[in-house]
């Protein structure tokens, strides 16, 4: 995406407000510090009772303030608004990418898919939880279409189509170099909105919870959101990690959360000078080939050394019944949660509050007719509202307390798996793991 990948990042080394090593050291230095804290102070799980029941909320006594909130929320005025946003947002996206201009400097539609959209999904989800799910607008449409019965998802489908569908969100990004031309946006959101809306029609709303990519991920990072529902479906506060813990323990959510976090590495390494002054000059085709082999290694390495740190924790004695469907690996895929997080925020931040400026900007005349519908006039996007070294701290404040609550998650989890003699010892190939992500983490953002 020639448009929009320049946006990314801090620009290299010299951005940073401490040298590169001891930004690397520190950090991984408060995961390990952190780890052993808990291990000395922590014994006991704290957002999952020992018979495996996720703990939902805080104490009763938060319930109350929230009544009102929840007769607001669910209330047919708010849900059918919320529907009607979705559905305007998804014609207005459709309808510049269709018949807007055709440059991607003059249309809005590539930055509302990859800033909006994308990106807004995280800070939306993380502060008013499932919303995305209200205001889907191919769940709405799918809805629309009359149905006495639906057919039953294949058995193990598991997360596995919302995974498909997210690498192919993430390959136009990352590696088609067209990517960001307004014909490409359009082509893909329609055939991604056909695909979604048909198998909603075909399989039920069911279909939404595990085979629309942008509604699964929403959900996931829902968990970490402070609103929660109680057994009685009232909206209380919560401790967000209490809601991480109820991330489904399935093969197709490992999938999901190490291709979210290899996909970041690679956007990472794909900017480093050694890798562009490699592949700058490459044609077409010969990108598409590298740039894909890029993305489906980062995706394997981030993938190999995630499932080998887990099943390697086996080697201590589990207490029955503790793992689902996926084994260890899904028994600590909820920990990624806060992880691919605070990459995402190290990645994006920038970009987003750069970048996300030019969709206002360019939705004054969403289709290239000369209009100014929001009277911007020549206003033009303010680089100068953030300093280099606040990215930086922002960048690696985000790695680090990602990877902070991920121990943490890791953690209290492991104290429902294993025996109290062996709590520590199991723990140790996790927590390898973790401090590689975070120096890793750290270098591809902030390494030049």
């Amino acid at each position: 995406m020639a448009l929009l990948l320049p946006l990314h990042g801090i620009g290299g080394r010299g951005d940073l407000p401490v040298p590169l090593w001891l930004a690397i050291y520190s950090a991984a230095a408060a995961v390990a510090v952190s780890f052993f804290a808990l291990a000395a102070f922590w014994s006991k799980p704290r957002f999952e009772l020992t018979t495996g029941t996720p703990v939902r909320g805080l104490p009763r006594v938060v319930d109350a303030p929230l009544a009102g909130l929840t007769r607001v929320v669910d209330s047919g005025v708010v849900r059918w608004l919320l529907k009607a946003i979705g559905l305007a947002a998804l014609v207005l996206l459709l309808g510049a990418a269709w018949f807007g201009s055709s440059s991607p400097s003059l249309n809005p539609a590539p930055t509302w898919l990859y800033v909006w959209i994308w990106v807004g999904i995280i800070p939306v989800s993380l502060l008013f939880g499932p919303v995305w799910r209200l205001a889907n607008p191919l769940r709405t449409i799918a809805g629309l279409v009359p149905r006495t019965a639906y057919r039953e998802l294949p058995d193990g489908v598991a997360y596995w189509p919302a995974v498909a569908g997210l690498f192919g969100f993430l390959w136009l990004e990352l590696v088609y170099p067209d990517g960001s031309e307004p014909l490409v946006v359009a082509v893909f959101v329609t055939g991604y909105a056909v695909v979604n809306v048909a198998a909603g029609i075909v399989y039920g709303p069911r279909w939404f919870a595990v085979g629309d990519s942008f509604e699964v991920y929403a959900e996931v990072l829902a968990k970490l959101s402070p609103l929660g529902r109680d057994g009685e479906r009232r909206l209380v506060l919560r401790n967000p990690l209490a809601g991480l813990a109820t991330i489904p323990q399935e093969r197709g959510m490992v999938g999901l959360l190490c291709l979210l976090l290899g996909s970041t590495a690679f956007d990472g390494i794909s900017r480093w000078s050694a890798w562009t002054n490699q592949t700058g000059e490459l044609g077409h085709a010969s990108h598409l080939v590298v740039y894909t082999l890029g993305l489906l290694v980062a995706v394997a390495v981030v993938s190999t050394l995630f499932l080998l740190a887990a099943r390697a924790t086996g080697s201590a004695r589990i207490r029955p019944g503790g793992l689902g469907n996926a084994g260890l690996p899904g028994a600590f895929v909820h920990s990624l949660v806060p992880i691919a997080i605070g990459y995402a925020v190290a990645h994006y931040f920038s970009f987003a509050m750069f970048q996300g400026q030019e969709g206002l900007l360019l939705a004054t005349d969403p289709f290239g007719r000369g209009w100014d519908l929001l009277g911007v006039g020549t206003t033009r996007i303010d680089y100068a509202f953030l300093g280099t070294g606040l990215i930086a701290g922002v960048q690696i404040g985000a790695i680090v307390l990602g990877h902070v609550l991920g121990v943490v998650s890791a953690h209290d989890r492991a104290t429902h798996l294993f025996r109290r003699r062996q709590l520590r010892r199991a723990q140790y190939p996790m927590l390898a793991a973790m401090v590689a992500f975070t120096a890793g983490g750290i270098a591809l953002v902030t390494a030049s």
